[in-house]
């Protein structure tokens, strides 16, 4: 039989969607008085994958993720994205979107996104929100799974991930200590 432990803490991050620097330095300073300052923000991706948001947000659209100093528990999620809901919906311009933002948490095992839109591989947490693992740890590097979005399986995004996981494996070392 095994023991109920409580997990250990996670690095939560955000991506932010935009397609306007103002945009997503206007999201970033929400989210950084939320949750604290950036250990990391990623230089602006380009978003070429798809043609989705486009119609609400414009283009071209680009992307950066934001990962956090603190190290968050990993029951934070639903929060966190209904918190990230309420900053996309005070954004809005003309009634459209100016950012998406996908707030996800990282561990040593994997990277998981939160979302409000249940599908067979996602998990329901609670408060309408459910999970997706979107990258699994193995052989030396996060891995996308059948599901992943293209962007989450870039090589870009990869190595960013990849880079997170080593900043957040020496922040747990310390706090262990």
């Amino acid at each position: 039989m095994g023991i109920p432990a409580a997990p250990s803490e996670v690095l939560l991050f955000c991506s932010v969607l935009h397609n306007s620097p103002e945009g997503a330095d206007r999201a970033a300073a929400e989210l950084v008085g939320l949750y604290g300052n950036t250990a990391y923000r990623s230089p602006a991706l380009s978003f070429p994958y798809t043609s989705y948001y486009e119609g609400e947000m414009g283009s071209p659209l680009n992307r950066i993720v934001l990962a956090f100093e603190r190290l968050f528990p990993r029951d934070a999620l639903p929060a966190v994205k209904n918190e990230t809901n309420r900053i996309e919906e005070g954004l809005r311009k003309d009634g459209k979107r100016t950012v998406n933002l996908d707030p996800g948490i990282l561990s040593l095992e994997n990277v998981c996104l939160a979302t409000t839109k249940p599908y067979s591989h996602r998990i329901y947490l609670s408060r309408g929100i459910w999970a997706e693992v979107t990258l699994m740890y193995r052989k030396d590097s996060y891995q996308p799974l059948e599901w992943t979005y293209p962007d989450y399986a870039s090589k870009d995004m990869l190595g960013m991930f990849n880079l997170l996981r080593k900043h957040y494996k020496e922040r747990s070392r310390c706090r262990a200590a």
